[in-house]
């Protein structure tokens, strides 16, 4: 009898060691040597079994009942996540089972251009797939929201660091504006924090003058001398005259700013406010943030463009209506017996 008992006990020491081998062997062997990618997508409440039989289907596996058995033994199933994957066939089905319990997701780059508003940014990000542009939007809005992030303000304009992101589709409004208010956390250190204060700004402040710099200097190297100019009008407490400001108050903006648009009352209307704007009126880059932090020391109170992406800087009223004349209306200012007509 024990001679029976040893013998069957071996039989299964045997049978279990050759089911270990075979199983490794199995997870270890992919199913093709040249691999074929293909993009999977787990929907949220699919069965383990629907899994197996639909990486079964797109030949990403072979042999569903050993992958099934593996799967239910080490406990892997509980622990898929839904998403979308990019898969090969020739990973092996441990590789497979890994990145589908780590949630290795495929990810997409959306690229936030520099100057973007949080409108650009929700079209951006809804034509990717990566998130609901209208629930986007709700929660730059939102109050509550905003608090949560610990940032004052009334919308998280300004907020949301123009970089190139990897996002994954689907994905909650929420994980897209904390990733993009982290990198801005990191841009915007203590040490700019201190400065904005040295200059008697908030740092809401900053980034509303940074925004501002953003849209109004066409090439980069200018940007300290647009800072410049609107830190020398707010010392002398003069109107900001900004364009871009009163174009961000417009609702429905149709590209055509008019006379009217400049004489209509919003409180982004720097032609009729004093001093900046309730907040800022796109995202700046780094650099823009820098600017208006530390700008170049000059006399210049005017600048107006040149039509070519530059600016003309002057220091003077009369300089600037002749810049103006020269470049805008394409003529020499008019001049009655010598004197400027105004």
């Amino acid at each position: 009898m024990k001679k029976i008992v040893g013998i069957a006990s071996l039989g299964v020491v045997s049978l279990a060691i050759i089911l270990f081998f075979c199983t490794a062997i199995y997870l270890g062997t992919p199913p093709q040597v040249e691999g074929r990618k293909k993009t999977i997508t787990i929907r949220r409440g699919m069965t383990f079994r629907e899994v197996v039989h639909l990486l079964g289907d797109e030949g990403i596996i072979k042999g569903s009942r050993w992958f099934i058995l593996w799967g239910r033994l080490s406990g892997a199933f509980p622990k898929i996540k839904a998403g979308e994957y990019e898969l090969s066939s020739d990973m092996t089905p441990l590789q497979v089972l890994d990145t589908l319990t780590k949630g290795k997701v495929k990810q997409y780059m959306a690229s936030i251009p520099e100057g973007y508003t949080v409108s650009q940014i929700a079209e951006i990000l809804e034509s990717k797939g990566i998130t609901n542009g209208e629930a986007f939007l709700e929660k730059c809005f939102s109050p509550q929201y905003i608090s949560s992030l610990e940032i004052k303000a009334d919308s998280l304009e300004g907020y949301l660091f123009p970089d190139s992101y990897l996002f994954s589709k689907d994905l909650g409004p929420e994980n897209v504006i904390e990733a993009m208010v982290r990198r801005f956390r990191r841009i915007y250190t203590p040490q700019y924090s201190e400065r904005a204060k040295e200059l008697g700004f908030s740092d809401h402040e900053i980034l509303t003058l940074a925004s501002m710099i953003e849209k109004e200097s066409g090439i980069p190297s200018e940007r300290l001398l647009v800072s410049s100019v609107y830190h020398n009008r707010l010392k002398r407490k003069m109107r900001l005259y900004s364009c871009p400001t009163v174009i961000y108050g417009i609702e429905n903006f149709d590209g055509n700013l008019t006379k009217r648009d400049l004489e209509r009352y919003t409180p982004y209307n720097t032609y009729l406010i004093r001093g900046l704007p309730p907040g800022p009126i796109c995202n700046p880059s780094k650099e823009a943030i820098a600017a208006a932090l530390y700008p170049a020391t000059t006399e210049y109170l005017y600048f107006v463009s040149k039509n070519d992406g530059s600016n003309h800087f002057s220091s003077t009223l009369k300089e600037h209506n002749i810049a103006v004349w020269k470049y805008q209306k394409g003529r020499p200012y008019p001049l009655k017996r010598g004197i400027p007509v105004k």
